[in-house]
C-alpha cells in the first residue's frame, strides 16, 4: 500500500483549474464545468434497457442512437453523456468507436469518451481530434473520461493509464470511487467518506503529475448495501447526507465537483422509485454538485 506524505496531494492539486469549459461541437452548447454551474448529464453504463414493450434484454448500438437522439432532444440535458448503454451487439474491442461517432453524428452537444483501455482512451480522444482540430483539442478541454477507483484503496493499471491519457492531451477526468458502504468500504458514513477523500485526491494529483494544469473533476459515488441480503442499495439518507460532507472538501480543494443524480432500487416508476430517486437527485444538487451524471 502507497502511504503519501502529508499534505503532497493537496499541494499538487493547487494547479488544477477550479473552472474550466467543456467545449462542445456547437458553441452555443458548451459547458462551465465548475463555480456555480451545474451540468446534468444522462445515464452512464446501463447493460440492459427496457423496450417501448416492456420487455427487459441487452442494449444495442440502435438503441445507443436512439438515447443520444433522446438526450439532444431533452431540454434538461446539458451533455450528451458517454456510455448511455451498452451495445452488446458490437465486439468490445471496437466498440467505443461506433459509441464515440454517434454522440459526434447525432449530437452537438459535449460528449464522453473511453476509459476501458489506454489505448481506447487514446482512440476517443482522436476522434475529437478530427472534429474540433488538433491545436484546439490541445489547448481545450472537448472530452471526458470517467475513471472509477478499484474500492476498496486500489488504483489499477487500466484505470491510471486511462486517467493519464486525458490528462496528458489536455482533457478532464472524472475521478470517482465506487463505495458501497459495508462492501467496498466501511458501513459508517464518517469511514466511507474518508476512504472516498483518500482514493479521490491521490487519483486527482495523479493528473497533474502528468501534466500540471490539466482539467480534472472530484468525482464521489457513496451509496449503501442491505446487510441482510449483500444487494446495493440507492436512494437511502445516509449516501445523501455523504454527498453534502464531499461537496464541503471538493469546495476545499477548489475542484470541481461530480455526483451521481437520480437512482432507485425500485423496478417499477412507482412510489418507491418516486422516493428514492428525489432523495439522491437532491443531495447531488444541494451538496453543489456541478457536474450530474445519471
Amino acid at each position: 500500500r502507497v502511504h503519501f506524505p502529508k499534505g503532497l496531494c493537496r499541494e499538487l492539486l493547487k494547479t488544477a483549474p477550479p473552472v474550466f469549459t467543456w467545449h462542445a461541437r456547437n458553441p452555443e452548447r458548451s459547458v462551465q464545468i465548475g463555480g456555480k454551474a451545474t451540468v446534468f448529464a444522462p445515464v452512464y453504463g446501463p447493460p440492459f434497457v427496457r423496450d417501448l414493450e416492456g420487455n427487459r434484454r441487452y442494449a444495442t448500438i440502435e438503441d445507443f442512437r436512439n438515447f443520444v437522439k433522446l438526450a439532444y432532444m431533452a431540454p434538461s440535458m446539458h451533455s450528451s453523456g458517454g456510455t448511455v448503454c451498452e451495445p452488446v451487439d458490437i465486439p468490445v474491442n471496437k466498440r467505443h468507436l461506433d459509441m464515440v461517432y454517434s454522440h459526434i453524428k447525432y449530437s452537438d452537444r459535449a460528449f464522453m469518451g473511453s476509459v476501458t483501455a489506454e489505448s481506447r482512451a487514446e482512440e476517443s480522444i482522436d476522434m475529437a481530434r478530427i472534429v474540433f482540430g488538433r491545436d484546439f483539442v490541445d489547448r481545450n478541454c472537448v472530452i471526458l473520461g470517467n475513471v472509477n477507483v478499484n474500492s476498496p484503496l486500489v488504483w489499477d493499471g487500466t484505470m491510471t493509464k486511462a486517467l493519464r491519457a486525458y490528462a496528458r492531451a489536455n482533457q478532464a477526468a472524472v475521478i470517482v470511487p465506487f463505495i458501497l458502504g459495508g462492501a467496498m468500504g466501511p458501513v459508517t458514513n464518517a469511514g466511507a467518506i474518508a476512504q472516498s477523500l483518500a482514493e479521490t485526491m491521490a487519483g486527482c494529483a495523479l493528473t497533474q503529475l502528468e501534466r500540471c494544469g490539466a482539467p480534472v473533476i472530484f468525482g464521489n459515488f457513496l451509496s449503501s448495501m442491505s446487510l441482510r441480503s449483500g444487494s446495493p442499495t440507492f436512494g437511502t439518507p445516509e449516501p445523501a447526507i455523504g454527498s453534502m460532507v464531499v461537496g464541503q472538501l471538493a469546495r476545499r480543494l477548489n475542484l470541481p465537483l461530480r455526483c451521481a443524480g437520480n437512482f432507485s432500487n425500485s423496478k417499477l416508476p412507482d412510489a418507491q422509485a418516486m422516493q428514492e430517486g428525489v432523495m439522491s437527485m437532491l443531495s447531488a444538487v444541494n451538496c453543489g454538485a456541478n457536474f450530474i451524471l445519471h
